[in-house]
């Protein structure tokens, strides 16, 4: 879709160079999210309401890309500074009750918990939902955040759900196939049993390569299971190990360079 712009553009800028070629540059709408001015879902409605212009033009498409070493991006008005920020990640063990945002509107979001111990702003690589634990990533740096979250570069991410139902192969073969959920047919997710109950409470691991909003939840209530608990024990190389609830560990240079030519094998 070609973006909706208010005014015509002039011949050289930026903006237009944009849209001639859709794959060049960075989503405007995770810019704004990557740099903590809005969750994704707000910066796409603060674009669409006409408040974001890119060199002077205003911009309604949330997917409009921009380059954010050259292109001036403001926000009512006020100018996005260039990044100046060292980039800084962090693995965070995420608890229940956390909301995976940079908007508090209803409630405190894995941002207000790392606001007193990093100067930097970071903000979430993906998602977590509120009632489920485990790794998530913390990060200002645009790059990182992009691999990490398109599905081309193939990062894993393994969850350990305690699921209570009736267990059979029928349903563990439901859990295997291409799903539709929300209108959307996943693909094919690894689905382990790692132990069955006695009390019709079991153990099942997923691993995906790619993550719908709750999906494996609403993979669970196809199959008829009802999810107890749900952790995220690894993400691509990054293994949950001996972490707690609320514990968090600053990745090293090694690891942000892992993550950024991570090849997985299957």
């Amino acid at each position: 879709m070609m973006p909706n712009y208010s005014k015509p553009l002039r011949e050289n800028t930026r903006a237009r160079s944009n849209s001639e070629n859709p794959r060049s540059g960075e989503r405007l709408q995770n810019v704004l999210a990557q740099r903590g001015i809005a969750s994704r879902r707000h910066a796409a409605e603060m674009i669409e309401a006409g408040e974001v212009t890119v060199n002077g033009t205003p911009i309604t498409e949330p997917g409009f890309r921009v380059h954010i070493e050259t292109d001036v991006i403001c926000v009512n008005n006020q100018k996005l500074q260039q990044e100046t920020e060292k980039h800084r990640t962090v693995l965070f063990y995420k608890p229940v009750g956390l909301i995976c945002s940079a908007d508090n509107e209803r409630g405190e979001t894995v941002c207000d918990f790392m606001k007193p111990h990093f100067s930097e702003r970071l903000v979430p690589v993906g998602r977590l939902d509120k009632e489920s634990e485990g790794l998530l990533l913390m990060s200002n740096d645009g790059e990182l955040t992009n691999i990490m979250t398109h599905p081309r570069y193939g990062h894993t991410k393994t969850y350990i759900a305690r699921v209570a139902g009736h267990m059979d192969d029928k349903k563990i073969e439901t859990l295997r196939s291409r799903l539709e959920i929300d209108g959307y047919v996943i693909e094919p997710v690894t689905v382990e049993v790692l132990k069955v109950g006695r009390d019709h409470t079991h153990k099942i691991a997923f691993t995906l390569t790619e993550g719908r909003n709750k999906q494996i939840r609403k993979m669970c209530s196809l199959a008829h299971f009802v999810v107890l608990e749900l952790v995220r024990v690894s993400i691509g190389p990054l293994k949950i190990c001996n972490m707690q609830p609320g514990e968090f560990r600053e990745l090293t240079p090694a690891e942000v360079n892992q993550l950024k030519t991570y090849n997985p094998r299957f």
